[in-house]
């Protein structure tokens, strides 16, 4: 009886240990945006007066309004359109490249695997200057589509590692059965692996869409004129704009982070199961 008591005692101790935890870094997590919030709504010098960690006056939506008649929903656009192209094209080639490295057995898999896991090291910014020039080149600089380009690039070493591993986690069994009932390869892949490769994929763009929403060096390189660029352009420019308007600037922001943590809330159940299903085999 003793034993339970101490068993109990323990079990109840560490739920606490760890919801203290968790509340604690919830706290740190949610309060920046919560900072956020509640300073888009103050007037332009209330910060100033009352501190930043005052609730508003009352709940002015001027600054949004402000934003919204500017060029906002230009810059949305533009992140939303290359969001889209960029992580649809970008989870197709991942997904093709993962699965022969996956499941079939041929001499050079090791080695390609070995280099796209190598290219993760490339710094992002010593590649600014020839993509700029190819972009040149090409036609495509000031347009968003000389964005999409490098988002992919950079984005299918680490698509490609996660969801190789991911793959190999799916029982072959499941193909030898659709090999006897005369499945091809072609068949199999679209019909088969990519289906139960879903949670993976929802993981990958996830994981990607954030990284790509939020993305500042191409998008400043690679486009110039205010019609072309994406978001994070669009807090630069409001910053330059209403450089003395920090409520401004904050109503900015949570329009920008808006949408990702929308995205989150609706699939973080698939970000999970994405990231446990991986990690299981057999």
């Amino acid at each position: 009886m003793d034993q339970y008591k101490k068993s109990k005692l323990k079990s109840v101790v560490c739920w606490v240990i760890a919801l203290i935890f968790a509340v604690f870094y919830l706290i740190i997590s949610f309060m920046p945006f919560v900072f956020m919030v509640l300073n888009s709504f103050k007037e332009k010098f209330e910060m100033l007066v009352k501190g930043i960690f005052s609730l508003p006056d009352s709940f002015n939506v001027a600054n949004y309004q402000a934003v919204f008649a500017g060029n906002f929903w230009k810059f949305f656009g533009n992140s939303v359109i290359v969001l889209a192209v960029s992580l649809t094209t970008l989870l197709f080639i991942s997904a093709c490249a993962s699965y022969p490295l996956a499941r079939f057995k041929f001499k050079l898999a090791n080695p390609l695997y070995a280099l796209i896991v190598a290219c993760m090291s490339i710094p992002i910014h010593i590649t600014l200057i020839p993509v700029f020039k190819m972009s040149q080149s090409t036609g495509l600089y000031d347009s968003i589509w000389a964005l999409i380009g490098p988002y992919v690039a950079f984005a299918v070493p680490i698509s490609v590692f996660i969801l190789t591993s991911f793959m190999q986690g799916i029982p072959r069994e499941i193909e030898e059965s659709a090999e006897i009932d005369g499945c091809n390869k072609y068949k199999m892949f679209f019909k088969m692996i990519l289906p139960l490769a879903k949670p993976g994929l929802s993981t990958l763009a996830i994981y990607n869409g954030v990284n790509m929403w939020n993305e500042f060096s191409f998008a400043y390189t690679l486009t110039q004129s205010t019609q072309n660029r994406t978001l994070p352009l669009a807090v630069w420019e409001f910053q330059g704009q209403y450089s003395m308007n920090t409520p401004m600037i904050m109503a900015v922001l949570t329009l920008t982070v808006l949408p990702m943590i929308i995205m989150f809330i609706f699939f973080q159940d698939k970000l999970v199961k994405g990231m446990t299903a991986g990690a299981v085999k057999g």
